[in-house]
């Protein structure tokens, strides 16, 4: 059996072959923090949906949706995807949302909002570039147990209409797979021919049966492995400010590129910027011989007044996102 060392070495050529060393942040832009299934089980929404009485409240304003698609715009963030819990907005709301957000960016964005019925994809069409499956784990029967509301068939059905978008899947490592799930997890790239996939480290979350994420070593074995087998597949990792943060993660994000990510997610950077994790991201990045196209650590010289101004908004929402662009400029600015 290979040795992590010699996994990586071999991994990190296919990957320096295929991609190049530019890597990038992507940033997840989350519509609420309410999903109406609310039962996968090592989900932070699984802890909330019986403390939100009124749904509507769950929602986040359209001006701070837009402010983070500004500061991805500027920030040379990658919008991962837009994303949420499962039926807190009309198809005719997110219309809305998803025309603002892709127009603002400048291009269209890839989407994360559960198995998509045909007919409601349609009408996303013109503002998506792809579809992401919430898979979270491959394995049947651990995915029944973890996740029993959200079964994966609706989203292999969902990928049988997608026509010319792009599809992704999104993995969690530190469910209870085991390493013999790989050969399922390839074979499910295989069969929907994916264009992307990523991964998590699962992040431990209060109220849930989950108390550990998994080891560097673990995660890192299935990025790499996955690299092995498909060297033109787009790899997106997950770190979190703890993991990015913490001792004993220290050499995390160096091994991840080594593994053949082609890019950084999750860190919620916002709330983070600049921060010792932040510049350790960079740091780690810097160190495996990539390229950062992003930034988690400088804030752009801009008029952010006036690119708001530019922007084709009514004047209401632009004088909203001026004011919460205020609020974002403070926390990053510390």
């Amino acid at each position: 059996m290979e040795t992590l060392k010699e996994l990586l070495e071999k991994s990190n050529k296919i990957h320096l072959d295929n991609h190049g060393n530019k890597v990038w942040f992507g940033r997840c832009i989350f519509l609420s923090w309410y999903c109406k299934v609310g039962t996968c089980k090592f989900c932070y929404r699984s802890t909330q949906k019986s403390r939100i009485k009124h749904e509507e409240n769950a929602r986040r304003s359209l001006a701070s949706l837009l402010i983070e698609t500004l500061l991805s715009k500027k920030l040379n963030w990658r919008i991962e995807f837009l994303t949420g819990g499962y039926g807190i907005y009309s198809t005719k709301e997110l219309v809305a949302i998803m025309k603002h957000v892709s127009e603002s960016y400048g291009e269209k964005i890839w989407l994360n909002l559960g198995a998509i019925k045909k007919e409601d994809l349609e009408k996303f069409r013109p503002y998506i570039k792809g579809i992401v499956s919430s898979i979270e784990t491959i394995n049947e029967k651990l995915h029944n147990k973890v996740c029993p509301d959200k079964a994966i068939k609706p989203y292999e059905e969902m990928f049988s209409y997608t026509g010319n978008l792009k599809k992704s899947m999104t993995i969690v490592i530190g469910l209870g797979e085991k390493k013999e799930d790989f050969e399922d997890l390839a074979k499910f790239i295989e069969k929907h021919k994916l264009d992307r996939i990523t991964f998590y480290a699962l992040k431990p979350v209060k109220d849930t049966p989950y108390t550990a994420g998994p080891s560097t070593e673990d995660y890192v074995w299935w990025i790499a492995k996955t690299r092995i087998r498909f060297p033109k597949l787009q790899i997106i990792a997950g770190t979190t400010y703890e993991r990015a943060a913490e001792n004993k993660y220290k050499d995390e994000i160096y091994l991840l590129m080594k593994a053949g990510a082609n890019a950084i997610t999750k860190f919620p950077a916002t709330k983070k910027f600049n921060t010792e994790a932040a510049k350790n991201i960079e740091k780690q990045i810097k160190k495996a011989g990539r390229e950062f196209t992003s930034s988690l650590t400088k804030l752009p010289k801009t008029n952010w007044d006036k690119e708001i101004d530019s922007l084709s908004l009514e004047d209401e929402l632009k004088k909203d996102m001026k004011e919460k662009l205020k609020e974002y400029m403070k926390r990053m600015s510390n």
